[in-house]
């Protein structure tokens, strides 16, 4: 009888092998890799084996609509790993159960951009706790009904990585883990095709090493070195790196940068098709070792370019991937108070299989990006993309009338008109405006706008993803600018530690805090319990006739559900859907008919239809 080591080994073995030859043609590393596979799979603790029999019986556990997810720093959230797992109560309250921890891996803090430069892939950062308080955390929650999260960053290590250690000494062996070079000729050729990640801050694509008389290449910062995945040390180095993580009770591992991990001299080194090679390398090893663990994508690019990360449905790569492009377009309509080109990103998404599922936010850690569809804006409005962008950092820092942001920009590259928007969501959509002028009738709207923004983000289909502080409406936190280290960083605008503060008012519906904590309580219950907000569930859009209007429809076995969502500062009745019957506001318990209804500035409806037919 068959070993579940044995039994999913066969299942995956010759595909693997099969890609792994055809990627880098050496039997022999195949062979340690598979050795390896087989040691990591036996040193998974019991709690763990049982997990992944029990998730392999629920092989599409993650796509539940009971999921809601968070993602913190440690040090903000709570201090350390221990300080955590001390606040678990407060997370059950929120009603999260998917906990996505920001990096938290070794690092030297003067290099650290946010903890994705490792120098230790091994090792936690000693000010937050050890691999012992890591495993804990994972244990505490797990018998919580909590889920785990974490960042694998596959780029690039750390300057200070051992390996980049003795690279930098001349070790021949480890010099080729990375691209090197001892004149500018290959590093001329390559900067001729790839773009600059951040042509402000960190130009260019290589960094010159005065003490070792070579260029290395360097993607995103200088001291973060791109590894040379042609080289199978890597590849197999960083998977074992990756199932060591895993091992430590994950049930999720987010890849960092995945589109940028293969580098071929001539191309823009983006998205090549042996990225994808080497994800559905990972995605079948983590099946063999570790089932429940799933893996979460970040491609911060245009749909077209991220879909693939899925892969097929016979061969899937990627579980779950960022939906990028609705976030930053539904800023876009914050701005632009027109919700057609939302609408249009919406289609797309519903459009695709219902086995790719996106985890939808409103804000994250970073900044956000304007990758809008200009081609279509161009096209149909006549919209210019660099006059566009610069509207939009202008108007999320306050700079146009009627504007109620308070947002701050990072690597504004003025030559090109290309900007990124850091602030956290309540900033952005007026709270922070509010509260400085003392103006509740002004609290009132921002508040709404606020619930209205998580509600249609709640809508979408997949898993929503909260931000640490945006449940309590925290606003930006401009201290950043006193500390030397983080002064020249504005993404640190939205990155402030927790105010606990404000979470003893979390229950408190007289303060804006509250009103979003419980607001966003209801929202999340609403999901868990409904099924026409699983993932299976039928998603569209309606016309609304009515620009400031978008209203979406889910539709699955027996169960329809209407939301609507006012993205300008009037008051609008809905004229154009005409769909018969009563439905249900879904929050109160009213009964409403669709047509005509008012729907208030900046409010939104979630709408029950039950028994019919879509």
């Amino acid at each position: 009888m068959k070993t579940n080591f044995e039994r999913r080994l066969v299942r995956h073995i010759d595909e693997l092998r099969w890609l792994y030859m055809e990627l880098y043609g050496n039997a022999a590393m195949f062979a340690e890799l598979c050795d390896n596979l087989y040691r990591f799979a036996e040193e998974r603790s019991v709690a763990l084996k049982k997990r992944d029999l029990e998730r392999e019986a629920n092989p599409e556990w993650y796509k539940s609509s009971e999921l809601t997810g968070m993602m913190l720093y440690i040090d903000n959230f709570a201090g350390d790993l221990k300080g955590v797992q001390k606040k678990l109560p407060y997370i059950e309250q929120t009603g999260v159960n998917l906990l996505h921890l920001m990096p938290f891996l070794d690092t030297v803090p003067e290099r650290s951009d946010g903890g994705y430069a490792v120098a230790d892939f091994r090792a936690v950062r000693p000010d937050l706790g050890t691999m012992e308080d890591l495993e804990k955390l994972a244990a505490a929650c797990h018998k919580k009904g909590i889920n785990l999260c974490m960042d694998f960053v596959m780029n690039h290590t750390s300057q200070d990585h051992e390996w980049a250690k003795k690279a930098r000494q001349g070790d021949g062996e480890y010099m080729s883990r990375y691209f090197f070079f001892d004149n500018w000729s290959i590093p001329a050729e390559y900067e001729k095709t790839v773009p600059q990640v951040f042509p402000t801050t960190a130009p260019g694509n290589f960094t010159w090493l005065d003490d070792c008389q070579h260029f290395v290449m360097t993607s995103f910062y200088p001291y973060q070195w791109d590894l040379n995945y042609r080289n199978p040390r890597v590849f197999n180095e960083m998977m074992y790196n990756f199932l060591f993580l895993a091992n430590k009770g994950m049930d999720m591992i987010r890849i960092d940068a995945v589109p940028y991990i293969w580098k071929e001299l001539g191309t823009d080194c983006r998205n090549l098709p042996q990225v994808h090679t080497i994800v559905r390398m990972m995605r079948m090893i983590g099946e063999i070792v570790c089932p429940s663990v799933i893996l979460l994508g970040e491609v911060v690019m245009e749909p077209v370019k991220v879909v693939p990360y899925f892969g097929t449905v016979e061969k899937p790569e990627c579980h779950l991937l960022y939906n990028v492009t609705t976030m930053c377009t539904t800023w876009h309509t914050v701005a632009t108070q027109d919700t057609r080109l939302l609408r249009r990103q919406l289609d797309i998404v519903n459009s695709l299989p219902k086995e790719y599922v996106f985890l939808n936010y409103l804000r994250c850690h970073d900044d956000i990006g304007w990758g809008l569809d200009y081609d279509w804006l161009n096209r149909n409005f006549g919209i210019d993309e660099k006059a566009h962008k610069r509207f939009l950092s202008d108007w999320f820092q306050g700079h146009w009338e009627g504007s109620v942001s308070r947002g701050e920009l990072y690597n504004d590259d003025p030559a090109s008109g290309d900007a990124r928007q850091c602030g956290t969501t309540a900033s952005l959509c007026g709270i922070e405006k509010a509260g400085l002028e003392n103006d509740p009738a002004a609290m009132e709207r921002a508040v709404r706008f606020n619930l209205t923004l998580h509600a249609m983000m709640f809508m979408q289909t997949g898993l929503p993803l909260l931000y640490s502080g945006d449940e309590l409406a925290q606003i930006n936190d401009y201290g950043y600018k006193d500390n030397p280290k983080k002064a020249e960083d504005s993404r640190y605008l939205h990155r402030g530690k927790l105010r606990w503060d404000l979470a003893e008012h979390a229950h408190d519906l007289d303060t804006p805090e509250g009103q979003v904590f419980c607001g966003l309580n209801a929202l999340g219950a609403l999901r868990k319990t409904n099924p026409a907000f699983g993932t299976g569930a039928d998603v569209w859009t309606l016309d609304t006739r009515d620009n400031g209007l978008l209203a979406i429809g889910r539709y699955f076995e027996g169960q329809k559900i209407i939301g609507v969502f006012n993205f300008t500062p009037w008051n609008k009745k809905v004229t154009f859907l005409h769909d018969p019957g009563e439905f249900t506001d879904m929050l109160t318990g009213e009964l409403h008919i669709l047509q005509d209804l008012p729907v208030p500035a900046y409010g939104f409806y979630y709408l029950e239809q039950t028994q019919v037919s879509k």
